[in-house]
């Protein structure tokens, strides 16, 4: 099961999210979602925007195209970003295997 889909707003990835990290990276698959590690810490919404500029980093695209659409207060998150194919998403996270 991938964990991105194509939706009328943008391309929506299910992520796993991993807080208080080393560094900010996407790191690969873990079951259906996306892991993305962040250094910040899950208070007031800092992991959540650092998620997004990762995220947004690793697409290539401006963080106000990413945004953290469900799962704020969650590890299991949906974040959607606009401004970018299904094709590219996928292909990305075929280059992390």
């Amino acid at each position: 099961m991938s964990p991105v889909r194509a939706t009328p707003a943008g391309i929506e990835i299910a992520v796993k999210a991993v807080p208080k990290s080393s560094r900010d990276r996407v790191v690969g698959i873990i079951g259906a979602r996306l892991k993305v590690c962040v250094s910040a810490a899950p208070e007031r919404g800092r992991a959540n925007a650092a998620i997004a500029a990762t995220i947004a980093r690793w697409l290539d695209v401006p963080g106000s195209a990413v945004s953290v659409v469900a799962g704020e207060t969650s590890p299991k998150k949906s974040v959607r970003v606009r401004g970018v194919t299904l094709d590219l998403v996928l292909a990305r996270i075929e280059s992390l295997a």
